[in-house]
């Protein structure tokens, strides 16, 4: 049983290695880090992501670690999710659909000591993936010039947290993670005239660093059914000791004689700070309503690119700036001790806004806009009645102004397996 669970935590690290390379499509991720993830799980991607405040005992947020102080003695628990989305792009008249899937998180928590709990896992923090051409004609000829775009790759944590409970409702809890990743991102101009000179361009970065978030919740009964909890988190900003580096290789179509350049920025890479907050009011453990608010300060970082006056590649301070995202979201369990299924099952619903966190060619990248619901469904079997399959739809909106439009579909599939591990069995 050991070596089956090891191997089983195992293989699904190295497929969520693998998979959130390809997790996207889009091109916006060829911006800055790429398309960053929400980082949700099962439970709360119905809920457009909210977590500042959510506090369960039967579910693992691992985006606030304090809430690890709520899992109780018994349990052992799993969560695994996976993905598929649907993808229209629009620019002016030309409309282009994509379908892509991805193998989106594996996390587990568990107790230590009583109100101190414990969680690790992987998650993706970004994505990148695109494949795209231009083509136009040069002057009044009959020459064009294609240019070709492509990248992938992204970068992705893996974490152990703790969480603990130090007096009645006040918890604290922190996540420490290995973060790492690459990324490659290639433009090749190229023509139908041979004479003319063929021209790419590679960037390309490895990362290999740590990662810090903190988090804490506090817990206010109003009466003896309802009460509210405070919920707040602190990411560490930092320089990542990553080295991008851009290629430049040119191939003369008349003499044949290609040439290249590379230029290195040293410790180019960085991840802001990040804070937020949020309230979460609980009526009767069945009713769940909440806000989140979260600030990161990507724009007092800077971010290597060519500079246009100089040429060079080299960090610039104006490239990133700071991204605003507000969440919404309501959770509702009927009756959980009823016979009739549908009302053991949690019905979910969610929004959320976010502005974006760099700018393409001077102006501000897409705003997103989410709206989303989702069914936490029991299962329920002859060994054990406390696992849940999570099932969320979500719908998500890139736009920004002369830029593409983005209208995701995204159905997320979670299991949260909950089992009794630590329970004392008695035989007479």
């Amino acid at each position: 049983m050991k070596r089956f669970f090891l191997g089983s935590i195992l293989l699904g690290f190295g497929t969520l290695s693998i998979a959130a390379q390809s997790g996207t499509k889009s091109p916006y991720s060829q911006y800055g880090l790429g398309i960053l993830s929400d980082q949700s799980q099962g439970f709360n991607r119905g809920m457009s992501g909210l977590f500042q405040g959510f506090r369960s005992g039967n579910q693992v947020n691992m985006q606030n670690p304090a809430s690890y102080s709520a899992v109780d003695s018994l349990s052992m628990i799993f969560d695994v999710g996976v993905s598929g989305q649907i993808t229209n792009f629009k620019e002016g008249g030309a409309k282009v659909n994509a379908k892509t899937a991805n193998f989106e998180y594996v996390t587990a928590l568990f107790r230590i000591f009583p109100k101190f709990g414990a969680s690790f896992g992987l998650v993706p923090y970004t994505n990148v993936g695109y494949s795209y051409s231009t083509t136009q004609q040069i002057g009044s000829s009959s020459t064009t010039s294609t240019m070709q775009f492509s990248g992938e790759g992204g970068l992705r944590q893996a974490y152990l947290g703790l969480g603990y409970e130090f007096f009645k409702g006040f918890s604290l809890g922190a996540n420490i993670s290995y973060f790492w990743g690459s990324y490659k991102k290639d433009i090749t101009v190229l023509s139908n005239d041979d004479a003319v000179k063929t021209l790419s361009k590679t960037y390309d970065a490895d990362v290999s660093s740590y990662k810090l978030d903190l988090g804490v919740q506090y817990r206010h009964s109003l009466t003896k059914t309802d009460e509210l909890t405070f919920g707040a988190t602190f990411g560490l900003g930092h320089k990542l000791g990553s080295d991008p580096s851009l290629t430049v290789m040119t191939l003369d179509g008349q003499t044949g004689v290609m040439s290249a350049s590379v230029d290195t920025v040293h410790n180019g890479l960085s991840i802001p700070m990040t804070i937020g907050a949020g309230i979460v009011y609980s009526r009767n453990k069945s009713l769940f309503f909440g806000a989140d608010y979260q600030l990161m300060r990507w724009g007092a970082e800077s971010f290597p690119v060519v500079n246009e006056n100089t040429n060079n590649y080299e960090l610039v301070n104006n490239y990133y700036k700071d991204r605003h995202k507000v969440t919404v979201g309501a959770e509702w369990l009927p009756n959980r001790m009823s016979r009739r299924f549908l009302n053991r099952v949690q019905y979910r619903i969610g929004a959320s806004y976010a502005t974006p966190y760099y700018k393409i060619n001077g102006q501000d990248g897409p705003k997103e806009l989410t709206v989303s619901a989702g069914f936490g469904i029991p299962l329920v079997n002859s060994w054990n009645n406390r696992s849940v399959l999570n099932i969320s739809f979500q719908w998500a909106n890139l736009s920004a102004k002369n830029l593409v439009t983005e209208n995701s579909f995204r159905v997320t599939i979670g299991l949260t397996f909950n089992e009794r591990w630590f329970a004392k069995w008695k035989v007479d």
